[in-house]
């Protein structure tokens, strides 16, 4: 090593004298070709020799995903209607307590019934009188005794007669009003001996042993809706409790100012704790795919719109591989293409890292945060309404 750094000098102690251009020249280079031959005697590593840099590395996994759309909604009865009587007149019985739980065809509220009565009983006699002409008329018209115009005035009577008779049973029915389905009753609104109308609200009716759910979907997601899909949502009423149901209606028709279409779903609800009008934030699941590849999201590395992983090989080395991102889940993204199940993505200590550089794996419960627990079930989200 020394003779070579002499050799160096004097070379440039010849560029010093000047005695020559080509000279100095030729001797610098060569200086430099000798000092880097010693460098590289000198230096203890060859190519590939370069010491392993740690990483944290997650296998890739297979497990189902679902791409769920997030969208508010109302809840509504099954069934709900307000209670009026079909005729005007004075209360005289009211037959439920406010909040009841009331079946089908139950009386509900009476009305006073004398006056409709006495009207029947008079029309029931008018009745009888028409009825008993029309028979004598019947007869006579037979033996020719009296004229065809006598006879069909005569049962003309008889039916105008009959007909009132029917309206005024009808009148009297009218004066009893009825549960029209099994259901709770809501609020009382009126008093017993008040006079009301046909228009008079009585109270409501409502059936929440199964409830509606009513939310408005953009139609870009059309497509991926289907009957009896299922949906998921929860109210504030009862906050971390998830209500479930499914699709059961898809409007034809699409609302030309807010371009979305009016879907609704059944929900069970035997114990009632859903009500009508409740506010709804739903999760409506669009598509559900049993076998998607799931990865930690701080694997990715992006450029732009294209996405890339690290992943090591069987020989420990670190490569490159482009990917297709599908739904981005909580802490996790699923991939479409470039990755197989089992194949490990670095999540840690990409910064560090060089296509074919070696990799040491950190371990085991380094990489514990990164996991799933058994049996997780990544939900994505398509969109918020």
């Amino acid at each position: 090593m020394r003779q070579h750094v002499s050799q160096c000098h004097r070379a440039l102690a010849t560029v010093t004298n000047g005695r020559t251009a080509l000279r100095p020249v030729l001797a610098g280079m060569a200086c430099c070709v000798v000092l880097a031959g010693c460098h590289r005697k000198a230096g203890a590593a060859g190519p590939g020799a370069f010491p392993a840099i740690q990483v944290i590395a997650i296998e890739a996994k297979s497990q189902p995903v679902s791409e769920t759309l997030s969208l508010p909604g109302t809840v509504a009865a099954n069934e709900q209607v307000e209670i009026k009587a079909e005729t005007d007149g004075i209360i005289q019985e009211i037959n439920f307590a406010e909040g009841e739980r009331v079946t089908k065809g139950q009386l509900l509220v009476k009305l006073d019934e004398t006056k409709l009565a006495a009207a029947l009983a008079e029309g029931a006699a008018s009745l009888k009188l028409s009825e008993a002409n029309y028979e004598r008329a019947k007869q006579l018209f037979h033996d020719q005794l009296i004229s065809r115009q006598d006879y069909d005035q005569t049962a003309a009577n008889f039916a105008v007669s009959q007909a009132g008779v029917d309206l005024m049973r009808r009148q009297l029915r009218d004066a009893r009003v009825s549960a029209p389905f099994a259901g709770i009753t809501g609020a009382r609104q009126v008093s017993p001996g008040q006079v009301i109308t046909r228009n008079t609200t009585l109270s409501w009716l409502v059936d929440l042993d199964t409830v509606k759910v009513e939310v408005k979907v953009p139609e870009r997601y059309l497509r991926q809706l289907k009957l009896g899909q299922p949906l998921e949502f929860s109210v504030a009423a009862f906050p971390g409790e998830k209500f479930r149901g499914e699709v059961y209606f898809i409007s034809p028709q699409i609302d030309e100012s807010t371009r979305t279409a009016l879907v609704k779903a059944r929900i069970a609800n035997a114990d009632a704790k859903l009500r009508g009008g409740m506010f709804a934030s739903l999760d409506l699941t669009l598509q559900l795919r049993d076998a998607a590849i799931v990865i930690p999201e701080p694997a990715l590395m992006s450029n732009g719109d294209s996405f890339s992983v690290f992943v090591v090989d069987e020989k420990s080395s670190a490569q490159v591989r482009m990917v297709e991102v599908g739904l981005r889940l909580a802490g996790k993204a699923e991939v479409l293409k470039g990755l197989k199940a089992g194949e490990r993505v670095v999540v840690e200590g990409t910064q560090k890292l060089r296509p074919g550089a070696p990799v040491k794996l950190a371990p085991a419960d380094a990489a514990a945060p990164y996991n799933n627990s058994e049996g997780e079930k990544p939900h994505g989200t398509a969109a918020k309404a």
